[in-house]
C-alpha cells in the first residue's frame, strides 16, 4: 500500500486525536471560528521579490497587494528550492524536495503516487479547484520536448482538484485556452489573468458556505513581457525606471525596456488580486480564509548580467510570500526574515489548520512562527537546488550543477568543484562582491558549509553529476541539455 493511501486510511481517525491533543490550545492562541479556515493559494509565475511597491520598489504599481500587505505576514526571505516551473510548483504542493518527488527538470510528471496539497485537504472535507497554468503533467520520456504542453491533464492526474480550468503550459496570455473537468477546451477571452480570476471568483462564490482550497495559477509576469494589456504598458516608461546596480551598463537599455514591460503585468496581477480579496469580502468569509500569494521563482532581468531563472543570485530565488488570515493571524501587519521555502507552504498550512502533517512532507512546520507563538532561532535556512541545469540554462549556456542554502543573512552555494558563491547580504544587498575564500569570513563560510551539509542529509541529496540525477529517474535530456563545451 502506498504511503498516500496509509495516509488517506488514517487521517480522519488522526484528526480526532489531533483536536483533542492540539486543538484546545491552538483555539486559545488565536480567535474563535465556527469552521475549518478556507485556503486560497494565489502562484504567480517568474514574479521576483523586488518587484512590489511593499517590498519597497518606488517604480512597480501595486496598489492592491501593498494594501493586503499592510495587513499581512510578509516573509522578505522566501526561497523558491528549485527556481523553476515545474519543480517548484511540485515542491508547492508536496512538501518536498525536488530529488524526492522527481520533478527536478521541466516538463517531467509529477508522479500519481505523491500526496499532495489537494488530496488531503479533500480527505479532510474540502472542496477543491484549481485554475491556470498547471505545469506538473509533463510528458513522457519517448515523446518529444514540450510534446504534452497543449494537452487536457486526464482526470487521474490533478493530483486531488476538481474544480478544473486548467492547462498545463502557454506563455500566450492573450490567446489562451483551457480544459474543463470534461476535457473540453475553452478560450479565455482577452488577457487571461482576468478571466481565470473571474472563475476563482465564481468558485468561491459557488463554495462560501463549505471549506474550500483554490489555488489561482496565472501565467505572468513570465515573459514574453510586452503582452500586458495596452492600459498597463503605457503606465510605464522604460528611461524613467530605475534598475538595480547589478545591471551591467551595456545591458541596461534592454533591461528597461523589459522591466516596463514586466512591471505592466505585475499591474495587471495586482488588479485581479484586489478583486480576489474585494469577492472574499463580499461574501463574508475574509476573516476565515488563508489567503497566501506567492511566485514559483524569480527573474533576473539581467541583475548579474543574467536572465530569467535556474540562477543561484537572490533576483532568481527570492519569491514574494504574503499570508493574510485575519481570524488566526490577526491584521496587522508582520515582517518575518525566516528563510522559508515553497517545501514549508504544505507543512505550514497543515500547521495553521490544524492538521496532521503526513510523514511524506519534508518541509517545516512554521505554524508556530507564523503565528507569533515561537521566534524564529535566527539559525533556520533554506536549501537550494539545481540537480540537473536545463534548457535556456543548459550546460552549453554556462549552467552547472549547484547547491547553496539561503539564511537570513548570507547565501552560500556550492558547485561540483568546490565553494562558489558567498554574499553578506546584509552588507552587499546587489550580491557584488563574492567572499569565497576570503579570510575575514572563513569563520563564516566553515559554519555555512556545515549548515549546507546538514540540509543535504535531511533531504537525502548526495549532490551527484546531473547525468547520474537523470540516469537514477530514467529521464532523457531534452533537445542539447546533455551536451558540455569542450573541456569541461
Amino acid at each position: 500500500m502506498s504511503s498516500k493511501h496509509q495516509y488517506v486510511i488514517r487521517l480522519s481517525v488522526v484528526g480526532i486525536v489531533l483536536a483533542v491533543a492540539t486543538g484546545f490550545a491552538w483555539k486559545a492562541n488565536r480567535p474563535q471560528t465556527s469552521r475549518k479556515p478556507n485556503i486560497v493559494i494565489v502562484l504567480a509565475d517568474q514574479w521576483n521579490a523586488q518587484s512590489l511597491g511593499y517590498a519597497g520598489n518606488v517604480d512597480v504599481k501595486t496598489p492592491n497587494l501593498d494594501k493586503l500587505a499592510q495587513r499581512s505576514v510578509i516573509f522578505t526571505t522566501a526561497v523558491s528550492v528549485m527556481p523553476v516551473c515545474s519543480p517548484a510548483r511540485a515542491s508547492l504542493l508536496t512538501g518536498q524536495y525536488p530529488l524526492t518527488h522527481g520533478v527536478f527538470y521541466n516538463d517531467r510528471p509529477l508522479r500519481n503516487e505523491a500526496l499532495t496539497l489537494a488530496e488531503i485537504y479533500k480527505e479532510a472535507g474540502y472542496a477543491t479547484g484549481y485554475i491556470g497554468k498547471w505545469h506538473i503533467n509533463g510528458q513522457a520520456n519517448y515523446e518529444k520536448q514540450f510534446a504534452a504542453r497543449n494537452r487536457a491533464v486526464p482526470r487521474d492526474r490533478r493530483q486531488g482538484f476538481d474544480y478544473w480550468k486548467a492547462r498545463e503550459v502557454t506563455h500566450d496570455y492573450n490567446s489562451s485556452f483551457y480544459f474543463d473537468e470534461n476535457d473540453v477546451r475553452h478560450e479565455w477571452p482577452g488577457y487571461d489573468v482576468f478571466p481565470q480570476t473571474d472563475s476563482a471568483i465564481s468558485f468561491i462564490d459557488k463554495n462560501k458556505n463549505n471549506p474550500f482550497l483554490l489555488v489561482l495559477s496565472w501565467g505572468p509576469p513570465h515573459d514574453p513581457y510586452q503582452t500586458a494589456p495596452e492600459a498597463y504598458r503605457k503606465m510605464y516608461d522604460p528611461a524613467r525606471l530605475k534598475l538595480r546596480p547589478n545591471v551591467p551598463d551595456s545591458l541596461q537599455a534592454k533591461a528597461r525596456k523589459d522591466l516596463a514591460g514586466y512591471y505592466a503585468h505585475c499591474t495587471a496581477l495586482d488588479k485581479s488580486a484586489g478583486d480576489l480579496l474585494n469577492a472574499l469580502k463580499r461574501e463574508g468569509i475574509e476573516e476565515n480564509t488563508i489567503l497566501l500569494f506567492t511566485s514559483d521563482h524569480g527573474d533576473m532581468l539581467y541583475s548579474q548580467g543574467k536572465v530569467r531563472k535556474q540562477k543561484p543570485w537572490d533576483e532568481s530565488v527570492l519569491v514574494p510570500l504574503l499570508v493574510h488570515y485575519p481570524a488566526g493571524l490577526g491584521v496587522a501587519k508582520r515582517e518575518l526574515a525566516l528563510p522559508f521555502s515553497n517545501v514549508d507552504i504544505l507543512p505550514t498550512l497543515l500547521g495553521i489548520s490544524n492538521m496532521k502533517i503526513p510523514e511524506t512532507v519534508e518541509g517545516n512546520n512554521y505554524a508556530a512562527i507564523l503565528t507569533g507563538r515561537q521566534k524564529p532561532t535566527g539559525n533556520e535556512a533554506a536549501l537550494i537546488q539545481v540537480p540537473v541545469p536545463f534548457h535556456e540554462n543548459n550546460f552549453l549556456n554556462g549552467g552547472r550543477e549547484y547547491r547553496g542554502i539561503r539564511t537570513k543573512r548570507y547565501t552560500y552555494v556550492r558547485d561540483l568543484k568546490g565553494p562558489w558563491l558567498l554574499y553578506d547580504n546584509a552588507k552587499d544587498p546587489f550580491q557584488l562582491k563574492n567572499l569565497i575564500g576570503s579570510p575575514a569570513y572563513a569563520d563564516v563560510q566553515a559554519k555555512l558549509e556545515r549548515t549546507l551539509r546538514a540540509k543535504l542529509a535531511d533531504a537525502k541529496d548526495q549532490f551527484l553529476t546531473a547525468d547520474e540525477h537523470m540516469r537514477q529517474w530514467h529521464y532523457r535530456y531534452d533537445g542539447k541539455d546533455s551536451l558540455r563545451a569542450s573541456g569541461l
